[in-house]
């Protein structure tokens, strides 16, 4: 795609034995993409490109400039003989990172990094940049304090490319089931997974909490519109830090009446195998630069997703020599071990209720259980969706709410629900981060958000 208006840049010149910017037009009124013009249909011709210098070096008489945009790199080629000596000069000592913009013809060569190459007939330096502070090598740590200029790198922006085809798929499927996406708060005045992973924040004279989940508001709003989700982010005060948890999250959710539980699981596979299909359209090349097996991922747009009760889980990880009885809940280790089941995302479902939250309904027949579900991505990714039916009975919601030792006033408008007009209905939550996760094969979480959150880091 081209650009077409007329940029304005400074230009540094001298005045009075200064040196001074003045602001000169830039000849070019179309602007080229790198990705775009590695074609043979843009050989020979002139193209305008603006964007940073990902890599550089001086030889004899000639820059040899890795130029990256937004879209990816191509090789420009300066020649003192096109461009004089200075400027070539110049380039021998501007670091990584520079900003310029340049004109020139793009030639096919087999030797460059994508097999084309622009010969530069003009090229100026916009912003210098000296002594860029990461060179290579460098530590978790320090890339995390340099988060700022670290999401520069190839790696980072071929993920967050990704995760914005998740983003768009995750809405687009919702809009073409006539889904209505709704906006609901962040700050809270009570839980609705537990007190142990609030964050308190001070409202005014009282005390409220960044909101751990939208599903409370969202069951509110299903008596109107019926099927409703949302994409906020998501606070848990988690106190480990692991690969796979963060302490701010993009959540996608979504909540129905008349759903019983089976009806939300069929909406669940059918996001998850729709977003995956829409990455696999749009990012190969992204998923080919971080070495994803493209394989490994078309098998998981093949729906129904395999479905295996607690009880079948429980029995499959004592049969592995796990340590684990009845009533455990299923930990990060456990559910990496279940993942080398499958080969594709499957279902964990009838939770024992004293692991689940107050708002899961009892199994008719079973009251041990909840009528919950989690969907674990396979590889050794686990779960990336939790949902459940809700409980729709009043009598039956206050009395769990006391038994897990929560305030009935807290949830004096949540139990309104149940007393004017109650429905059956489910929902579920999709972390986007642990869905990007998966699907980009990342070995940490904290890579697919561009600044993570989690316990001791909050710097940028």
């Amino acid at each position: 795609m081209r650009y077409k208006h007329i940029i304005l840049f400074y230009n540094k010149t001298s005045y009075n034995n200064l040196e001074v910017y003045v602001i000169v037009p830039i000849t070019c009124t179309e602007w080229s993409k790198a990705s775009e013009i590695s074609s043979d249909k843009y050989v020979g011709k002139t193209v305008c490109l603006r964007g940073w210098i990902y890599r550089r070096r001086v030889i004899g008489g000639k820059a040899f400039i890795v130029l990256r945009d937004s879209s990816g790199i191509i090789q420009v080629v300066a020649d003192k003989r096109d461009v004089g000596e200075e400027k070539v000069r110049e380039f021998k000592d501007i670091g990584l990172e520079a900003s310029i913009v340049l004109k020139g013809k793009v030639v096919k060569q087999p030797r460059a990094p994508t097999g084309y190459e622009v010969h530069v007939e003009e090229i100026d330096i916009v912003g210098y940049s000296r002594d860029f502070p990461i060179k290579g090598g460098e530590g978790i740590e320090y890339l995390l304090d340099n988060r700022h200029l670290w999401i520069r790198s190839r790696r980072l922006t071929e993920i967050m490319k990704i995760k914005h085809h998740v983003l768009k798929a995750g809405r687009g499927y919702f809009i073409e089931n006539d889904w209505w996406e709704v906006t609901p708060p962040i700050l809270t005045a009570s839980a609705v997974e537990g007190g142990a992973t609030l964050f308190p924040v001070k409202y005014f004279e009282k005390k409220a909490y960044l909101s751990q989940s939208a599903q409370l508001y969202l069951e509110a709003l299903i008596f109107s519109l019926e099927k409703v989700w949302s994409l906020t982010p998501s606070f848990r005060a988690e106190k480990s830090r692991t690969r796979r948890h963060l302490a701010e999250y993009w959540h996608l959710e979504a909540e129905a009446a008349w759903y019983n539980m089976e009806g939300m699981m069929r909406v669940a596979e059918e996001l998850v195998s729709y977003i995956v299909e829409k990455v696999l359209e749009n990012c190969r090349s992204q998923l080919e630069f971080l070495g994803r097996d493209i394989n490994a991922l078309k098998r998981a747009v093949e729906v129904p997703y395999p479905r295996i009760k607690y009880d079948e889980a429980i029995e499959i990880l004592q049969r592995k020599g796990v340590n684990i009885e009845w009533g455990d809940d299923l930990g990060a280790d456990e559910e990496r071990i279940l993942t080398q089941e499958f080969d594709r995302p499957f279902f964990v479902t009838h939770f024992p209720k004293d692991i689940k939250s107050f708002y899961m309904k009892l199994t008719p027949g079973d009251p041990r259980t909840v009528l919950g579900f989690d969907l674990l991505a396979p590889e050794g990714y686990g779960e990336i969706i939790g949902g459940s039916e809700r409980e729709d009975d009043y009598n039956r919601l206050l009395e769990k709410i006391k038994e897990q030792g929560l305030n009935p006033e807290d949830y004096t408008w949540y139990l309104d629900l149940r007393k004017y007009g109650s429905v059956p209905h489910s929902g579920f939550g999709l972390g986007i981060e642990r869905l990007v996760m998966w699907i980009a094969g990342l070995d940490h979480i904290r890579d697919a958000i561009p600044f993570p959150r989690f316990r001791g880091r909050i710097y940028p």
